[in-house]
């Protein structure tokens, strides 16, 4: 397998907000998934903690990660505060 050089970025890229406590706390309780996750050919975000999916999002064509990550924590926030789980994976026929 072919390593990847290192970025000639200057300095970090912006966009990502800095505070999303929702997805530190999933990280600290149990996982965040960002990628390809096999059959699905597009990438996706999933947070689980313990056996509790809380959150499944698709990107959206044009979406940036950062903007991946604050609807990841927005859905976050909505399964803890209000019990509504996001689910864009599988979504019923």
């Amino acid at each position: 397998m072919e390593r990847r050089g290192k970025s000639n970025a200057s300095h970090p890229r912006g966009g990502v907000n800095a505070d999303l406590p929702y997805i530190e706390e999933t990280i600290a309780q149990g996982e965040i998934t960002i990628g390809i996750i096999p059959p699905i050919k597009e990438c996706v975000a999933i947070a689980h903690e313990g056996k509790h999916t809380l959150a499944m999002l698709k990107r959206r064509p044009g979406e940036s990660l950062a903007q991946l990550l604050n609807r990841l924590e927005l859905a976050i926030a909505l399964a803890h505060t209000a019990d509504i789980f996001t689910d864009e994976i599988n979504r019923p026929a």
